[in-house]
């Protein structure tokens, strides 16, 4: 095992153990600075050059808090070696590193039981957040199963338990469909960071129009995951520089209900796949996929409409300066009652443009489980919720 250093007190030693990586590479020197970076944030490491040894390694040691494991490496390639973890030791989360660029790759892992992924090259402050957020994802799952092995003894002296339990469990599924919405936004170097801030802008609105917290949790939900039809979607048509023909658009516009059709069938998900599916509405009736007018429009959809559309005129794009909060404001105020909910574009011009721009500025900071409880917190204002962020961190 290596250790940050033999300056380290004994109480810092004991601290930085309390955390240990199991880091799975054939290439040394991406083993070595692996290890070197997460030893620096504080954690105890072990390193294998293959699957093999990563296998023996657990054997003799399954107390592990994370494998980070790479993808291609020969003979037992990281998939498989995802596959033995997940049997022989189901409580240990684990994460893949690849250098290729490839969704399928990423569902891939996701759908065999990784929690995360992570492309290679990469900054010291991803891997940080990756590794911090799975090992979150697995003390969470040890927890549940931990707990759940002796709740037919205890259910009755601890309801309230309980309670809290399923909340950590809810708070883990968020966790990896972060994960999975961070994955999308990669696959379109464009729009990387888009849902994360759509989502903190939905949230604003729809608190400034008095949401409850459950309400604000569906909504958020519905609004991170819009766009996750889109992993059907052939890199072809999702990643055309031009102009799509109209046989791609027709493709294109099957994202909505293929996202709906993903997130529907799970069970604390189903309002939120009501926005999923009419995100592309508009208030006029012109929209896509239903044509769907007016109040038929899930409220949530018609809070998205505004803040995507807040969105995608602020951001820059390769091809174009992204716009001031101002001129976005002007501009959404123009298509009140056509694109958007009257009512709602009224709500979002009582917010001040400073609000905005603060808002976003302080998202690009947080981590998601930050940001997440902060936006949810009962009673923040979003002409107040970027000082909140700040205190919460």
């Amino acid at each position: 095992m290596r250790t940050r250093g033999e300056s380290a007190t004994a109480q810092e030693f004991l601290s930085m153990s309390q955390e240990r990586i199991l880091v799975v590479d054939d290439e040394e020197a991406v083993r070595s600075i692996v290890a070197a970076l997460l030893e620096h944030s504080g954690y105890a490491t072990t390193m294998a050059e293959s699957a093999e040894g990563a296998l023996q390694r657990l054997r003799e040691d399954p107390a592990y808090d994370l494998v980070l494991s790479d993808i291609m490496m020969p003979q037992v390639d990281g998939l498989n070696l995802l596959d033995r973890i997940c049997t022989d030791h189901p409580g240990t989360p684990v994460v893949m590193l690849t250098a290729l660029h490839d969704v399928h790759v990423a569902t891939n892992a996701f759908h065999r039981g990784a929690v995360d992924y992570l492309l290679k090259p990469f900054e010291r402050a991803q891997l940080h957040s990756v590794v911090s957020r799975a090992i979150e994802h697995g003390h969470l799952r040890k927890q549940n199963a931990t707990y759940l092995q002796n709740l037919e003894a205890v259910v009755s002296a601890r309801t309230s338990r309980l309670r809290t339990t399923m909340q950590d469990l809810e708070s883990s599924y968020d966790i990896t469909l972060e994960a999975m919405g961070d994955a999308l936004d990669l696959r379109d170097e464009e729009t990387q960071g888009h849902s994360r801030r759509v989502t903190a802008y939905t949230i604003a609105i729809a608190r400034a129009m008095g949401l409850n917290a459950d309400e604000l949790k569906s909504i958020a939900r519905g609004a991170f995951l819009h766009d996750i039809g889109k992993i059907a979607t052939p890199d072809s048509i999702l990643l055309k520089p031009g102009k799509l023909d109209a046989e791609e658009m027709t493709i294109m516009r099957e994202h909505c209900e293929r996202g709906y059709e993903m997130v529907r069938k799970i069970p604390f998900l189903r309002e939120a796949a009501e926005i999923v599916y009419a995100h592309q509405e508009r208030f006029d009736g012109k929209g896509y996929p239903r044509g769907l007018h007016g109040d038929q429009i899930p409220l949530g959809a018609r809070i998205f409409a505004v803040a995507d559309t807040l969105d995608a005129m602020t951001s820059d794009r390769p091809y174009r300066k992204g716009t001031t909060f101002a001129a976005a404001k002007n501009e959404i105020a123009l298509c009140s009652g056509g694109q958007f909910d009257p009512k709602i574009v009224a709500v979002f011009l009582q917010i001040p443009t400073e609000s905005w721009t603060e808002l976003c500025t302080e998202i690009e900071r947080l981590s998601p489980a930050v940001l997440s409880a902060t936006l949810y917190r009962p009673g923040l204002h979003a002409a107040g919720k970027a000082a909140s962020i700040a205190d919460a961190r």
